[in-house]
């Protein structure tokens, strides 16, 4: 039994009337039915980075150093861990729905701890590990789930975008309307935490009504022995998605979190609407380029990464000029190349994630993939701890050569017979499995 709950058995459960049952919630899954937990799943990414942008207003109203600012993001790390490596298996053995009205639940939870304690290091510490775990819990198993609601309905990387889309959407909502209202919005330090807690609970109804695509498999094996990936797709795993992950999330790391430092002098007591501008900037661009996916795989042979790789190594060099030119133009500009190449790359990572994993394991090797994105965030903070020792002008400089050394790799020719669309052939699974 692998828990995956097929077609035949929506209609089989408790409550339903067999046949007419099954039809029904097929009915609902071909109208769209992961439409219904989006929008919490969404709201989950924006309570992650809505704070992003209120950074600078802290360190300038609350006096915050850049030290405690560093364990703010770290206490952040902290909560995501065991939330991408745990929120997987957990889901694969006991459900979807849960485990994402859980996440809702925490990212509401660490939005009140936020806004009533923002002159308080512990309450911001203990905000920021809270909202980690609810983040890293809807990626992972809201990926899933809106992958397997879209069975019916689309193809493998149309899947795989509904939910990139889904997560880009949140991030760039919560980031561009949180920054404004820190700019010039009445009490900066709350009203951000009370819109996101108060569109949280209007999520809740729609959540509730959703489809579950998972049934328990009562297996009592230790969750830790579910993080592996799987065999038969592991090489295509290490050779293909590791090399690029990291590179998803430092592109938009780079973007709003460095960029706007570089530039602060120059745009004065706006700092944190230009901040906020960045990040819609470049999560605009990465939403924006995600429909075209597809195409792009086509045209380069299944290996889209590569031109998202290409575009973050460009921005990051643009990015180092501007470290000597101090130019908002040229950050804007770098943010629409990272907003560019952070699209391709997740959107690129999930259907190589999807093609690989089987269906009793798909959240957990999402999980696993978005662990490895994530270190992306740490690059800031390497920047800032290496910066006594270079500028950032060489410093960015060597971050471009990374970039393009790790496109060099993913570009490798792929063992597994991938086809362009990110699928493996029939040809390559068996030599895969021949291989076993």
């Amino acid at each position: 039994m692998t828990g995956f709950t097929t077609p035949g058995e929506l209609g089989t459960g408790p409550g339903s009337t067999g046949a007419a049952g099954a039809t029904r919630r097929n009915a609902r899954l071909a109208r769209g039915a992961w439409r219904l937990p989006a929008p919490a799943i969404l709201l989950a990414a924006w309570g992650g980075n809505h704070f992003s942008p209120l950074l600078l207003m802290y360190r300038q109203l609350d006096g915050y150093s850049s030290v405690q600012v560093n364990l703010f993001f770290a206490c952040y790390v902290l909560g995501l861990i065991p939330g991408f490596l745990l929120a997987g298996p957990l889901s694969d053995r006991h459900g979807r729905k849960r485990l994402v009205v859980a996440a809702l639940a925490l990212g509401i939870l660490g939005s009140v701890i936020l806004g009533t304690g923002s002159t308080h290091v512990v309450s911001m510490c203990l905000g920021r590990l809270v909202s980690g775990v609810s983040v890293a819990v809807a990626m992972v198993v809201g990926t899933s789930w809106i992958k397997e609601l879209s069975q019916h309905d689309a193809g493998p990387a149309s899947r795989a975008r509904r939910a990139s889309l889904t997560l880009t959407a949140g991030f760039g909502l919560g980031a561009g309307v949180s920054g404004a209202l820190a700019q010039w919005g009445p009490a900066p330090t709350l009203t951000p935490y009370l819109l996101h807690i108060a569109l949280s609970l209007a999520a809740l109804p729609a959540l509730l009504r959703a489809v579950e695509t998972r049934t328990g498999t009562g297996d009592s094996r230790p969750l830790l022995a579910d993080l592996r990936v799987p065999r038969a797709g592991r090489q295509r795993f290490l050779t293909r998605v590791v090399p690029m992950a990291p590179w998803v999330f430092s592109a938009p790391a780079l973007a709003f979190v460095v960029a706007p430092a570089l530039v602060s002098t120059r745009v004065g007591a706006d700092h944190v609407a230009f901040a906020a501008l960045l990040a819609v900037v470049a999560l605009c661009c990465g939403a924006g380029v995600q429909p075209f996916a597809p195409l792009l795989a086509r045209r380069t042979g299944g290996r889209p990464a590569l031109v998202g790789l290409i575009l973050i190594a460009a921005a990051t060099v643009l990015l180092a000029v501007d470290a000597t030119v101090l130019s908002p133009a040229v950050t804007v500009l770098a943010a629409v190349l990272f907003g560019l190449g952070y699209g391709i790359c997740i959107v690129s990572g999930l259907v190589e994630v999807q093609a690989i994993a089987e269906p009793r394991s798909l959240a957990t090797l999402t999980g696993i993939y978005y662990s490895l994105t994530y270190l992306g965030f740490a690059l800031p903070v390497l920047l800032s701890e290496l910066s006594h020792l270079a500028s950032y002008r060489w410093l960015l400089s060597g971050v471009a050569a990374l970039c393009l050394a790790s496109a060099g790799l993913s570009a490798r020719r792929d063992p597994t017979g991938a086809d362009g669309d990110g699928s493996a052939s029939a040809n390559g699974r068996q030599a895969v499995a021949t291989r076993r």
